[in-house]
């Protein structure tokens, strides 16, 4: 681009081009501070406004009595109504609900499954075509997944044993062994936790789940427990805006989430190639956390959870059936795979984070969206849609760990970096897809690598089956020690962490 030049006293000095010569990025970090410390700009006025009051005299004080004396009716009647409204506000403003803790459950090394072992446990099942065998090779290859994930004893036998006992098995295992260690570090007793939610799409035997816990751990016969089903990976984050609005009725009281999927008995035996994604991607995990609303609680607790938020795209039918369990022609039972999966996965964040912009984005991102927005919308203008910075919001993410597509596509869209997508990737590599449980994972990991400060937000969501987008918010009330925390999955190895996840990785014949 040629100079441009300005005329001055008979000589021709060149200008700058500031595009080029200045840093567009720290531009906005200059707006964003100004905006956000506006309020800063009003100390003067406040001084000296102050300044004035303090000229105020005895005289003054006096007329000002003279003046309330004779309007005594109107100023009772306005302290009456100023205590009525103060009243309400106390008594219906929300209660604040307090994570204390959260687990998560820890397979034994006899579970782990590295790729060599699926591809041999496939081709031992005998079900599957060396095409479609060939084709789960190629799946896994490309997952992000490593070589320590689990799964339940019963899929990994020759040949394999899915059954009702086996499933119970699993679930038992899973859930108590995430319970017994959230309790050892809460040191709540059970007989103080007033609600029970558990999520668990795929199985949902009878009793229920939350009623294996109840008869498990001998919860008292008032508790309020519910048993969630059939809501996909996101049901975690429904299970707990659930459980935040039970804690606003009822009084000092705690909540446990528990959240888990199945194996067992969804392990699909077809050759529906739609339905044998899921065989390579999902693993053995759950998780259970600790809710509170009790005001004695906040000191010790980790987290405030200031916003839930769910979108739900099931009124579409494009949306309803992207993530759907059917009998195949071989009338065999499996989860398929829509091809619309990612272009409805991002409809339903667009939903999703319109509604929490809001009620997170500072305001200079507010004001940069909605310039843009008029701008297209009223004149016409042909400019891009402006993306908020959501990092601007939250110093941390977690994003369920459904898939390495998944992660790469909301990456890109909320133009997040490979510091802010580690423990989402790490998750699915150590791990891999635990559904609705993957978020406990990688909070588990932000705090081993000790990065959660006082004051921190975080950011989960999760997309699930029907279709739904969720979220859910969370301020740190405490800088989380690594070294003080009583378990962790990650802790005896999170000097492993970060490692290089190529996109390909062949696994050996």
């Amino acid at each position: 681009m040629a100079d441009r030049e300005v005329a001055g006293g008979g000589r021709r000095f060149p200008l700058p081009d500031f595009l080029q010569s200045v840093n567009l990025k720290y531009v906005k970090l200059g707006y964003h501070y100004l905006i956000t410390h506006a309020a800063y700009i009003s100390i003067p006025f406040i001084l000296a406004a102050s300044t004035q009051l303090s000229q105020v005299t005895v005289e003054d004080l006096r007329l000002l009595g003279d003046q309330l004396q004779h309007n005594l009716v109107a100023v009772v009647l306005c302290l009456a109504l100023s205590v009525v409204l103060a009243t309400v506000y106390f008594m219906s403003r929300p209660r604040p609900v307090y994570l204390v803790d959260f687990a998560c459950y820890k397979p034994e090394d006899a579970r782990k499954c590295t790729r060599e072992i699926f591809m041999e446990q496939s081709s031992l099942a005998g079900s599957f075509t060396e095409e479609n065998l060939a084709f789960q090779r190629k799946i896994l290859e490309r997952s992000g997944l490593g070589q320590d994930t689990y799964f339940p004893e019963a899929v990994m036998r020759v040949p394999p044993n899915p059954c009702m006992a086996e499933a119970r098995k699993e679930a038992e295992m899973v859930m108590f062994g995430a319970i017994d260690e959230l309790l050892a570090k809460t040191g709540v007793k059970v007989r103080d936790i007033g609600v029970l939610v558990v999520n668990c799409s795929l199985f949902n035997p009878t009793p229920s789940l939350s009623s294996m816990i109840v008869n498990h751990y001998k919860l008292r016969g008032d508790v309020t427990s519910l048993n969630l089903g059939g809501m996909g990976c996101s049901a975690g984050l429904i299970s707990i805006d659930l459980a935040k609005q039970l804690l606003q009725v009822q009084r000092n009281t705690y909540a446990l989430v528990v959240s888990t999927e199945n194996i067992t008995l969804n392990w699909y035996f077809g050759n529906n190639r739609s339905m044998l994604v899921s065989n390579c991607l999902f693993r053995m995990g759950g998780a259970a956390v600790l809710l509170s609303n009790r005001s004695s609680d906040k000191r010790r607790s980790k987290y405030q959870l200031i916003h839930t938020v769910r979108t739900h795209k099931g009124a579409e039918n494009r949306s309803y059936g992207c993530v759907f369990q059917e009998e195949d022609n071989d009338g065999k039972v499996g989860v398929a795979l829509s091809k619309d999966l990612m272009s409805v996965a991002g409809e339903a964040l667009k939903t999703n984070i319109t509604t929490l912009g809001p009620l997170v984005l500072p305001m200079s991102e507010q004001l940069l969206f909605l310039a843009t927005l008029l701008a297209r919308k009223l004149f016409k203008v042909n400019i891009r849609p402006y993306i908020p910075d959501f990092k601007l919001a939250f110093e941390h993410f977690c994003i369920h760990a459904g898939g390495r597509a998944v992660l790469d596509e909301l990456e890109k869209n909320l133009e997040l970096s490979d510091w802010h997508m580690e423990p989402s990737r790490m998750t699915l590599y150590r791990f891999g897809n635990t559904s609705s449980s993957s978020l406990w994972y990688e909070l588990a990991y932000t705090e081993a690598k000790g990065r959660i400060r006082r004051g921190d937000r975080t950011w989960q969501i999760a997309f699930g089956s029907g279709f739904k987008c969720n979220s859910a918010v969370w301020r740190a009330l405490r800088t989380i020690n690594p070294a003080k925390e009583k378990q962790n999955p990650w802790l005896d190895e999170i000097h492993n962490f970060p490692v290089d996840v190529p996109k390909v990785v062949a696994i050996k014949s």
